[in-house]
């Protein structure tokens, strides 16, 4: 269990990473096109074609992962991908970090120790192709409740004249991407179990390309609430969301289940908690840091100051 959650480690951090330095990258490039010209600028600029081997090889990584451990257990890890990303941008992009990111890191990073040692080797349940239209239909209805709040929240705005998105607009774009994310990683996970199973070699990359549909339509979703609302409220909706999804599909829908021994069912649980805590507070850091006592604050502020002036 232990080789699968590390790999999950590796393969968010190269997923997180990559996509930062491709993001650099696109800096100094023309907007990307089937033009040969518009990719041969993109294949020699070095920053972008490292991020982009880190993020197929994060990919290619969580899908290994995926095929040796439950879903309810990658998903969660998954998310310490923000950590990784906060560490990352403090000593290559130089940015600064405050006392609340380091706290949300501990905790990711704690809650992954306790996932991993609450966790146990778990045989696979017996699987229907059924399980995958039952699921689809499952999200069909969550979306069409979610679209129609969206659509009331739309009009309540335009009556009211009010410019700026509402928060339960934001959150409701969170909750879609997360949904969809989450649900990529369960039909990967599920393509793996039918080839355990003995169903047709075919299912794989059937479930693996309904895997990268979801991720890319959750990609749409998130775009469009962080277009016009708060980045805070989106990506933590997103992440929480992205978590829960994997762990209660994985548990409703491949037949996942809890450890049996009681000290281990704690561990799993309370590394859940930890991660998720962990990701809304690096999500919210800046936000939070207002709540903070002043002298706490200043304290906060200026050792972040002096250690970026070492740097």
């Amino acid at each position: 269990m232990w080789e699968s959650i590390c790999l999950t480690v590796i393969a968010t951090a190269g997923n997180n990473i990559g996509k930062i330095l491709q993001k650099k990258g696109t800096i100094i490039l023309p907007p990307l096109s089937f033009k040969l010209k518009i990719i041969r600028a993109y294949a020699l600029n070095k920053a972008w074609l490292i991020g982009f081997i880190m993020d197929i090889f994060g990919a290619l990584l969580m899908l290994k992962a995926l095929s040796k451990a439950p879903v309810s257990v990658i998903q969660p890890v998954s998310g310490c991908g923000l950590a990784i990303l906060s560490i990352f941008s403090h000593f290559y992009l130089k940015e600064v970090m405050n006392a609340v990111d380091w706290i949300g890191i501990t905790l990711a990073g704690f809650g992954t120790i306790g996932v991993g040692a609450g966790s146990e080797e778990q045989e696979a349940a017996a699987l229907s192709i059924f399980h995958i239209p039952w699921l689809a239909f499952v999200v069909f209805i969550l979306f069409v409740l979610l679209n129609g709040w969206l659509r009331i929240c739309k009009h309540h705005r335009r009556e009211q004249e009010m410019m700026e998105y509402d928060v339960v607009e934001e959150t409701i774009y969170g909750l879609e991407s997360g949904i969809l994310f989450g649900m990529a990683s369960v039909i990967s996970k599920m393509g793996f179990l039918f080839l355990e199973q003995g169903f047709h070699k075919l299912l794989v990359p059937v479930c693996i390309m309904i895997s990268v549909c979801c991720s890319g339509t959750g990609f749409y979703y998130q775009t469009r609430g962080l277009k016009h609302g708060r980045a805070i409220v989106v990506s933590t909706c997103a992440a929480v969301a992205s978590i829960l999804t994997g762990v209660l599909a994985g548990m409703l829908a491949l037949g996942e289940r809890l450890p049996s021994a009681p000290n281990a069912r704690l561990l799993l649980l309370l590394g859940w908690l930890l991660i998720i805590m962990g990701v809304i507070l690096l999500v919210g850091s800046t936000r939070l840091m207002q709540f903070l006592p002043l002298p706490l604050r200043r304290f906060s502020r200026s050792s972040a100051d002096k250690n970026y002036g070492r740097e």
